[in-house]
């Protein structure tokens, strides 16, 4: 799996799934808020999402770094 989420994206995606957890265990949302939650932590923690790949979209900045020429 190569990255690609990256920076910003990456950060929103941890907290928004911490929020997400916290409200489903404090049951001011159901039982998805664990659920949506934890797939959101995941893509931020893990630094991939499988949605991107299907779209091609990339906010990782590595992957423009690694597939420059060498000199």
């Amino acid at each position: 799996m190569t990255a690609n989420v990256g920076g910003i994206d990456r950060i929103l995606r941890i907290v928004a799934g911490l929020v997400l957890i916290a409200l489903a265990a404090t049951s001011v949302v159901g039982m998805w808020g664990y659920i949506v939650g934890g797939m959101v932590l995941a893509t931020g923690v893990f630094r991939f999402c499988g949605a991107y790949t299907l779209f091609g979209l990339n906010t990782c900045p590595l992957k423009a770094v690694e597939e420059e020429p060498a000199k």
